[in-house]
């Protein structure tokens, strides 16, 4: 059995996304604009007729999938494999901060490579590829024909869906960072998936 769609929709806006903090695996709750993103959001996600919501069991992305529960009378599974990037102790942390102390970082973003966010986190590769392994798990256990929403969170949603694709890595830049609340959706096509759409926001959000 294989889903027909799958739909990744990253949560809604949190103070340190206002903020431009990096959040990675910390609970960082929603603000109140993400939470009238989420419910906008959710009333346009709901016309797709979910079967299935999965979520990451953060509150910023659950809260955010529990609108679309509302919505649809669906329950909200929570999976861990789901989280953020682990960014470690740079958690809380800005660009110039990060950057500041650790020029090798910056060094190796701006020319477009991957590296750990801090000593005890992850690479994108790492985290993107965790997300991907859910993400195949959740589609093969979807009836044929189902759609499913997966909540989760930008960085790691955007390096999964390029995998999933059957790009590498460097191709995350290419399709550029998910917005706050925004959803794409995936049509699982064996060893590799196709893009329907990217980035859709509701609108006055």
């Amino acid at each position: 059995m294989t889903a027909a769609r799958v739909v990744v929709w990253r949560h809604g806006e949190t103070a340190w996304n206002a903020e431009g903090r990096y959040q990675g695996q910390a609970d960082v709750p929603l603000n109140e604009r993400g939470r009238g993103q989420a419910v906008a959001a959710a009333l346009r996600i709901a016309e797709l007729r979910p079967d299935r919501i999965v979520s990451s069991d953060l509150q910023r992305a659950a809260t955010t999938a529990r609108q679309l529960g509302n919505c649809t009378g669906l329950d909200v599974e929570l999976e861990p494999r789901l989280r953020e990037i682990n960014v470690g102790d740079w958690a809380g942390l800005t660009n110039k901060e990060v950057y500041a102390a650790h020029p090798d970082f910056a060094a190796a973003l701006q020319a477009g490579r991957d590296a750990r966010r801090s000593p005890s986190g992850e690479t994108g590769a790492e985290a993107g590829a965790r997300v991907a392994e859910a993400l195949l798990d959740i589609a093969e256990a979807g009836p044929d024909g189902s759609t499913v929403v997966v909540v989760g969170h930008g960085f790691a949603l955007r390096v999964a869906t390029v995998f999933l694709l059957g790009l590498d890595y460097a191709h995350n830049l290419t399709l550029g960072g998910l917005w706050n609340a925004s959803w794409s959706v995936l049509q699982p096509a064996g060893a590799s998936w196709r893009l329907l759409s990217y980035n859709n926001v509701a609108g006055g959000v």
